[in-house]
């Protein structure tokens, strides 16, 4: 005997008990027709179940019962109900206790957790929505939001053209700030600034967007510069969005003072690298109460002070001290590493020098101080060539780094702190490639910075999450705690009797439940 299904005209299934002991098909029962699978499989069990008491194989009744009761509830679950439950379990988890969840804004709150689970276009995030949380929203409606997501500012006046509808992203600012604060301990000592490019993949320009210098190489490109300023260990306290042909040298005292009377920062120690240092902004930052380690050029130096920091014939640790005017000092060292480091670039430089001289590419017009071209000089009134003497000359420079500062920190101090000035290189670097916050394909002030917006509170989270993993010492990197949350899944059912809805989170293998308990213990 055995069950079968038949097909009606109706679209029913009819389920039979069949015999064929005497050589031809003979229906022993009918157990009804179901018109969906899972009644289906429900009347197939039952006519299972007949059979085995009509044959006596029924030696475990109670053990039968469990397993039709598995294997029916197993039958009713569809693939719409069982979902990835990983971003929002692990991601939505840490957006809260950061405090973002403050922002009463659930579309926003999926648009960040969408950018740390599977960053690319906002088409991206619907398809998100849609396959993991059964929320359907239309791209223009995505667009609209982020339209109203930042105020509208004049870049040249400076002036608020628009209404704030929703403050989120002053909201979102106010929060990493408070954040930050509680994480360095309540106090923020020391603070780094810097600024990277950020380019579009259009040909057209506007107020904001211009071609200008740009550090990811693409200087065709429309950009726009992005200033962020950081506490210790990398953590977010603020950023600014900025025309792309501005010198960044002129956004460094407006960031500051912007920050200062926001959240009344106070005066922290201020690093920056050598590109922010000028005299303007040195005698600003003084002005102001600031004090200050940035980057220095040695070989830019008067020629006095060039003279006493060869003099010292630095070694591979040393470390001296010139003082300047006033409170300023150039703290000075040498490491074998970097100078190997910039004996290899000079070589490379020469390399491609000598290359481009001898396809006679090089004018009298690309003599200049610019780069490499500082080695080229002009013999006679046509012949262009490389001048060597020069070229050996700078070797006396390898090694040799210079920071200027008008703090009494220790030398060692000083020099401690400004290789921290990596926490802000690391954020840009998550920024572009664990988010892909370039390139921007939004064309719109209001939307640019609203992609900003989502980025920077996307990399907030990410840098907590990162400092659970450092405090429970766990051999789970970052970015395989991303990759982790795409294969944790619940299942959604609906209990057979009261009909409520219930969700359990499906059984995780090792490395899922580690990540789990290091989040929720």
């Amino acid at each position: 005997m055995f069950v079968r299904r038949k097909a009606n005209k109706t679209g029913t299934i009819s389920i039979q008990v069949i015999d064929k002991s005497k050589g031809y098909y003979r229906v022993i029962k009918s157990f009804g027709a179901g018109s969906t699978e899972a009644e289906v499989v429900r009347l197939e069990e039952k006519a299972r179940q007949y059979i085995r008491e009509l044959t006596g194989t029924n030696r475990s009744l109670f053990e039968d019962e469990d397993e039709v009761k598995l294997e029916n509830f197993l039958s009713t679950i569809s693939n719409a109900q069982i979902q990835v439950i990983g971003p929002e379990l692990i991601f939505g988890t840490l957006y809260d206790r950061v405090g973002y969840g403050r922002i009463d804004n659930e579309l926003f709150r999926h648009l960040v957790i969408t950018r740390l689970f599977n960053p690319g276009s906002k088409l991206k995030t619907i398809d998100y929505l849609l396959r993991y949380q059964g929320v359907a929203h239309d791209i223009s409606k995505i667009y609209r939001f982020l339209d109203n997501l930042c105020l509208r500012k004049d870049q040249k006046k400076g002036e608020n053209t628009g209404e704030e509808k929703n403050g989120i992203k002053k909201q979102v600012e106010e929060i990493s700030y408070s954040h930050t604060l509680r994480v360095l301990g309540g106090r923020i000592d020391v603070v780094f600034y810097d600024m990277t490019t950020l380019y579009f993949e259009s040909s057209d320009e506007d107020d904001l967007r211009k071609t200008g210098f740009s550090k990811d190489g693409k200087h065709q490109c429309p950009q726009i510069f992005l200033g962020l300023l950081v506490g210790h260990g990398g953590n977010p306290i603020g950023y600014e969005l900025f025309e792309g042909n501005i010198f960044e040298g002129d956004t460094f005292i407006p960031v500051l003072q912007h920050m200062e009377q926001r959240f009344n920062l106070g005066k922290p120690v201020v690093i920056a690298d050598a590109g922010l240092l000028s005299k303007k902004n040195t005698l600003s930052l003084e002005a102001n109460g600031y004090q200050y380690i940035l980057g220095a050029r040695p070989k830019n130096e008067s020629g006095t002070i060039k003279q006493k920091i060869l003099a010292f014939d630095l070694k591979n640790g040393d470390v001296r001290v010139i003082k300047k005017t006033g409170k300023t000092r150039l703290v000075l060292s040498r490491t074998d590493k970097r100078a190997a480091k910039d004996a290899h670039n000079r070589k490379r430089g020469l390399d491609r020098l000598t290359k481009r001289l001898n396809s006679g590419k090089l004018t009298k017009s690309n003599i200049n101080n610019k780069g490499y071209n500082k080695y080229l000089k002009m013999e006679g009134k046509v012949t262009i060539s490389i001048d060597l003497e020069k070229f050996h000359a700078d070797a006396a420079w390898d090694g040799i780094k210079a920071y200027l500062t008008n703090t009494s920190l220790p030398a060692k101090k000083v020099i401690a702190n400004y290789r921290n000035l990596w926490f802000i290189e690391r954020a840009f670097r998550m920024n572009k490639t664990d988010l892909r916050i370039r390139p921007i394909f939004h064309r719109l002030y209001n939307r640019i910075e609203a992609h900003i917006c989502i980025c920077f509170t996307a990399y907030s989270i990410m840098l907590e999450l990162e400092r659970l993993l450092k405090a429970k010492k766990s051999g789970i990197s970052l970015k395989r705690a991303q990759e982790i949350t795409h294969n944790m899944y619940q299942v959604i059912y609906q209990l057979p009797k009261s009909k409520d809805t219930k969700t359990q989170i499906l059984k995780m293998d090792r490395e899922q439940q580690e990540l789990y308990d290091i989040i929720f213990t």
